[in-house]
């Protein structure tokens, strides 16, 4: 449970900023998201190992300059 405390006179606007905040950090809306449909655990190693190696040629060039 996501709690943020408020202080006297704070504005509202503040409280709902650091909650979406903590909102994101935690990543419930994006375990939602990928709990709406079901994804083949082929098709979860396939995007890991693409993003992978997206990764490690960005390194690569970023060694070659």
């Amino acid at each position: 449970m996501i709690v943020v405390p408020i202080k006297e006179g704070e504005n509202i606007e503040r409280a709902l900023k650091k909650l979406k905040r903590k909102f994101e950090k935690t990543g419930v809306v994006k375990e939602l998201r990928e709990r709406q449909k079901f994804t083949k655990p082929s098709v979860i190693n396939r995007e890991k190992r693409l993003k992978a190696i997206y990764i490690q040629q960005l390194r690569q060039n970023e060694l070659n300059k």
